[in-house]
């Protein structure tokens, strides 16, 4: 017989209605404090949207505010952009640095807590959101077999969410079409645990890095491979990324690919040979990124990570800040550059050169910043913090990010470069703003989480637990959105697609599961 929660008694019934009572209250704005001035500055390029405007103060919430910017820039009603608006310090403040986002109001996040008073003048700057909207996936629309061991790592297409890859430790790699639920190819050549996979911008090659120390290629329209694997490293790989679209040579695009003998490779995809070897590290290399300016980021377990420039091979700086192993890094511009000319529309541009143009161009309004283009990188350690840093400019970091309880397994950054979400083993997974300033935990998880990843619109985040479960958050109110069950043992790896449809995830029940709305 199932247990029946009895009904409230007296004094519950009494405590509820005050405590509503008081969440009422505690929304409510007062309606003698007058108006207050507002000007609204573009983030990316400073400028300022028109003449300072006054609001009444009972008016000033961000619904209010996005309707009166969008009618200051004369968008008609079915162009309605919606925004996102943040208050940063003056420069003469000690948290000059630091930005505030307008949660709801201007009352309750500015006037109320005493930084801005009705008498002063207030900067909003303001950031597009994206203008598609996601839906949170909430049930499993299929859950496939195939897989003889654990599943390792998983990645969409950045063309759409019909094709998914997947390694595992049953030494091979398979597609699989995400649409039917039914195996595609089955990727055979490796001889031991497929540990990383990675599918190169344009959406022409699958790159796997494996236990077999060897990187091999294959075509995901045959599932053959692309000649010999690539061999050089002398222990296994752990890590794989592309050269941005933007970037490559036509028809000679170039894979680097770090491993646990301290190195970093990088090949010419197209003659199959190295074409630097960046060696440096005094211990495994843990993560690589290529970023969208031409440099390349390398984390060890030496605690330092490495810009490298991928032009002439040479080693720029040494960022030492951790005190224990760096396991993972992540860049603000990730997105952009893993799905380099594919966007929501699903457009693709005809011919070769408005490819890279429509890369590059995404690539620019992605890293924008005040009128300059700035590549932040992120690192998770070991040492239970991160760290935020700006190698273009400085090796000092921006901000340190203190708050979890045991080490940070992975850290990514939503693809607007907003936020920040680190997953630790505490179980938690941690939000951030860019600069580095803690919004919220998201509890939830009852054992250490590996893996978490924004949806393309960056409203959501998606979480993969040694508890069996995905979780999906919602970031701008820091809450859970839906709690997906289904694997029978632990969550390695997740994948929400570029399109926003699915989500791909795979563990130890060596099962690959799709998640839907």
């Amino acid at each position: 017989m199932a247990t029946t929660i009895p009904p409230p008694n007296k004094r519950q019934k009494v405590a509820n209605a005050e405590k509503l009572r008081a969440q009422q209250d505690s929304n409510i704005i007062p309606d003698d404090l007058g108006s207050i001035r507002v000007a609204f500055v573009d983030q990316a390029t400073g400028k300022s949207a028109g003449a300072p405007i006054s609001i009444p103060v009972t008016d000033a919430t961000v619904k209010n505010l996005e309707l009166l910017l969008n009618a200051l820039q004369k968008n008609d009603d079915s162009e309605r952009i919606p925004y996102r608006f943040t208050y940063v310090p003056e420069k003469t403040t000690k948290d000059a640095n630091t930005s505030l986002e307008i949660a709801n109001d201007i009352y309750h996040s500015l006037l109320k807590p005493g930084l801005k008073s009705t008498e002063d003048f207030i900067s909003l700057q303001y950031t597009p959101e994206a203008i598609f909207r996601v839906r949170a996936v909430s049930r499993c629309a299929s859950s496939i077999p195939g897989h003889g061991e654990a599943i390792l790592s998983v990645a969409f297409s950045p063309a759409s969410s019909s094709k998914l890859v997947t390694g595992s430790g049953d030494s091979t790699a398979r597609l699989w079409d995400v649409d039917t639920g039914t195996p595609k190819h089955i990727l055979k050549g490796h001889t031991s645990w497929v540990l990383v996979v990675s599918w190169s911008p344009d959406d022409s090659t699958i790159a796997t890095g494996s236990m077999d120390n060897t990187v091999r290629l294959w075509d995901p329209n045959t599932g053959e491979p692309l000649g010999l694997p690539l061999k050089g490293h002398s222990k296994w790989i752990t890590a794989l990324t592309w050269e941005p679209y933007h970037l490559q040579e036509r028809h000679r695009p170039r894979l680097a690919s770090s491993s646990k003998d301290a190195t970093i490779r990088v090949w010419d995809v197209t003659s199959k040979r190295i074409e630097i070897v960046f060696s440096g590290h005094k211990g495994s290399v843990s993560c690589v990124r290529w970023g969208g300016t031409g440099k390349v980021y390398s984390s060890s377990h030496d605690k330092t990570i490495k810009v490298w420039d991928a032009a002439n091979g040479t080693l720029i700086h040494t960022l030492s800040a951790h005190a224990h192993w760096v396991n993972h890094l992540a860049l603000s511009t990730d997105f952009v550059l893993r799905t380099a000319y594919h966007d929501h529309t699903g457009d693709v541009p005809p011919t070769h050169q408005d490819k890279v143009t429509k890369a590059k161009e995404r690539f620019k309004k992605a890293a924008t910043i005040n009128n300059e283009i700035i590549e932040r990188l992120v690192s998770a350690s070991d040492d239970f913090t991160m760290y935020i840093w700006e190698p273009s400019k400085s090796t000092k970091p921006l901000a340190r990010l203190l708050g979890h309880q045991k080490q940070v397994n992975n850290v990514t950054i939503s693809p607007d470069g907003l936020y920040i979400a680190s997953s630790g083993w505490d179980n938690h997974v941690k939000l951030w703003t860019r600069d580095g300033v803690f919004i919220t935990t998201l509890r939830g998880h009852v054992g250490p989480v590996y893996m978490s990843c924004f949806s393309p619109d960056s409203r959501m985040l998606v979480s993969g637990s040694k508890d069996t479960t995905l979780k999906v958050w919602d970031v701008r109110r820091g809450k859970l959105k839906e709690d997906l069950p289904g694997h029978r043992d632990e969550v390695f790896a997740v994948d929400w697609s570029a399109d926003g449809e699915k989500v791909g995830s795979g563990g130890k029940d060596k099962a690959v599961r799709i998640w839907r709305h």
